[in-house]
């Protein structure tokens, strides 16, 4: 164990802790411990989107019998003065309380806990009083308090407290008088717990609806506009771009990821720079940084927002690569570390070196390309790969960026293992890709979302679900048909309030896979132009366009806080509700996992959680398909077919 010289100040959770030394003032009696929330002892925030609140909890005790009282307190960081709302006890030394957040940007939040020794006085007092013991001293010893608080107090409360003290009689002595005389308690001897964080981030970060496209395989920018108004009706409200800038020549890609393109290919949109600019300019094909920005303006008028693609890479042909060779890793045959995944190589990509000794010089450029797009109109960027670059630079860079751009969105692409994923959420990152694209019996599903809604990740993780993506394209949806892409879809846009597809390839059920095993599309849009007839009627752009308008009526699928699971009697189907904070709008789903056989069973309800009278039958609306179903008590049977409609989402009429 250390040894402490007497006298030595240290700090803990509830400010300095004092050694055995007579002169300094007595040390705190009131512990204050178990803060919810707090990430790693305040190292990070915890996330809230304007309009929520936050709800604190911790446990407060203290030495012998008094009465403790304890308050958050709270403050925007752009303001000097704090708010307190007071603390309730909720039993077994546990306290909360709960403050809203009203701007974009930080606050800070913080416990204050004493001892209230009139409130100690008053119950004392009351116990005396109906016992009939003399009170006579115990009147004095009230007035000396009620004394002691008008000094403290100001204005009309002074004088209320001071005339109290004069003239204290037991029929005065009320619990009006002793919450005025504890507002203004002697908190000299107050703890303090360690000032605590709050990102607040604008509402898309906890609802929004994605739509992954190529913008060359529409033709250019101005082509892009006329499939707006559609987008919107289908119900999305982010239209995120794979990079948009000019594509290298050396070591281009070909079909299917061929080493070599042939004449003609485009190349893959994440080999980044060529002589006509880096990734602070467009690809002439697609048009002018004039038609981006009106591009840009014509989808905010149909409610959607543009996300751009942040890829911090560059191809052999990059203006960067010759103007500045210091921030690449160089080997010893005189080339440039191209990027690889053993076996794989990838040497149409040149990585960033994070730690060369010019990095200083590297970052501030990096964070300059999505000043350079903010200024263009953009506010929501997909990452690529953040996990492959420093903690420590994303950490710089967003604190930075969000500083000046408070609504600034950061998806993180971070496949990888939930250690990383979950610190980079830490670091900044506003929602993050997850694990939910290879979740997908009963058992997984039921315990990834758990973990994900139901414990502290829920503080700093926003989940953002993507049944496919252009890199991947699942097993399942491969060997389901069109009723596993219906499945998952539902999955996604009811199980997380921010959810994505990678468009026109979901809407036609895109299933073949480059190669047995593989989960690469067989002629992927990332190496050529592909145009798909989304008008097919065999599309599911109806689908998509209902399921969207679902989410948009029902506030309960616009947040993940009350996701709860219900049992079923059978394994290939999950059920599972999520409602609003008041029980105003509750919404039921039932999915069939199994995209080929139908499958029945019976769902157990929670009547009581979801305001359901088992005295009366009750109708449960179908929103997909407008059917009426009418059940009785907790437990109702359900029958779902796949090549129907694999899923029920239900409302109570």
């Amino acid at each position: 164990m250390p040894t402490r010289t007497i006298g030595e100040t240290t700090r803990g959770v509830n400010g300095p802790w004092y050694a055995l030394n007579m002169s300094e003032r007595p040390p705190e009696r009131v512990i204050i411990r178990g803060v919810k929330p707090e990430l790693e002892c305040g190292r990070f925030p915890i996330k809230r989107v304007v309009g929520e609140t936050v709800a604190v909890e911790a446990d407060i005790f203290a030495d012998g019998h008094e009465a403790i009282e304890g308050v958050v307190r709270y403050r925007h960081e752009d303001d000097e003065p704090w708010t307190e709302i007071a603390m309730e006890l909720l039993g077994n030394d546990r306290w909360s309380a709960e403050f809203p957040v009203e701007k974009l940007g930080h606050y800070i939040y913080t416990i204050t806990g004493w001892i209230d020794p009139f409130q100690t006085w008053y119950k004392d007092f009351l116990k005396r009083v109906a016992a009939n013991q003399d009170v006579t001293v115990d009147l004095q010893i009230g007035a000396e308090l009620l004394k002691a608080a008008s000094e403290r107090a100001m204005g009309a409360d002074a004088q209320k407290l001071h005339h109290a003290a004069r003239h204290l009689r037991i029929e005065d002595v009320d619990d009006r008088l002793a919450a005025l005389a504890s507002s203004y308690a002697d908190r000299s001897r107050a703890s303090h717990y360690r000032e605590l964080r709050v990102a607040v981030d604008p509402v898309r970060a906890r609802f929004s609806t994605w739509y992954e496209m190529f913008p060359r395989s529409c033709g250019t920018f101005k082509d892009c506009e006329r499939i707006i108004p559609e987008v919107a009706e289908m119900g999305f409200d982010v239209l995120y771009f794979p990079p948009i800038h000019p594509i290298g020549h050396t070591h281009r890609k070909g079909k299917n990821n061929a080493r070599e393109a042939a004449p003609g290919e485009p190349g893959s949109p994440w080999a980044i720079g060529s002589q006509q600019g880096g990734h602070k300019a467009v690809h002439p094909e697609l048009g002018t940084l004039d038609d981006f920005r009106r591009f840009v303006a014509a989808a905010k008028s149909r409610g959607i927002d543009v996300a751009l693609d942040l890829a911090y890479q560059c191809s052999p042909d990059h203006p960067y690569v010759r103007q500045h060779p210091e921030w690449f890793r160089w080997r010893p045959d005189g080339t440039v570390q191209y990027a690889e995944n053993p076996p794989k190589k990838y040497e149409d990509i040149y990585p960033f070196e994070f730690e060369s000794p010019h990095w200083r010089s590297l970052w501030e450029e990096l964070k300059s390309i999505v000043e350079f797009w903010i200024e263009q109109g953009v506010r929501i960027f997909r990452v690529d790969n953040p996990h492959t670059k420093p903690f420590d630079f994303w950490e710089w860079m967003i604190r930075d960026l969000k500083k000046k751009n408070p609504d600034l969105i950061l998806l993180s692409e971070a496949f990888t293992r939930p250690n990383i994923m979950y610190r980079l959420a830490k670091l900044g990152f506003t929602q993050s890709y997850t694990y939910f694209t290879w979740r997908n019996t009963k058992n997984e599903i039921i315990e990834y979302f758990t973990e994900l809604t139901q414990t502290e990740v829920a503080e700093f993780f926003r989940p953002n679900l993507w049944p496919n993506t252009p890199d991947i394209l699942h097993e399942y949806l491969q060997r389901g048909g069109r009723p596993a892409f219906m499945v998952r879809l539902v999955l996604a846009a009811t199980l997380g309030a921010n959810y994505g597809i990678y468009g026109p390839a979901y809407e036609l059920c895109e299933n073949v896979p480059r190669e047995t095993e593989s989960e690469e599309y067989l002629n992927s849009e990332k190496y050529e132009i592909k145009q798909g007839n989304v008008y097919d009627p065999s599309s599911l752009r109806a689908f998509i366009s209902r399921v969207n308008a679902i989410r948009r009526e029902n506030p309960a699928l616009q947040s993940n806080e009350h996701l709860h699971f219900h049992p079923i009697n059978n394994d290939q189907i999950v059920c599972y509700s999520k409602r609003t904070r008041d029980k105003r709008n509750v919404i039921l789903t039932i999915v069939n996992l199994d995209s080929v056989w139908t499958q029945s069973g019976f769902v157990e309800l929670p009547v009581d959680d979801l305001g359901i009278d088992v005295r009366h039958p009750y109708r449960m609306v179908d929103l997909l398909t407008g059917a009426r179903f009418t059940w009785q008590g907790p437990r109702n049977y359900v029958e779902l077919r796949p090549y129907e409609v694999a899923a029920h989402i239900l409302r109570k009429e």
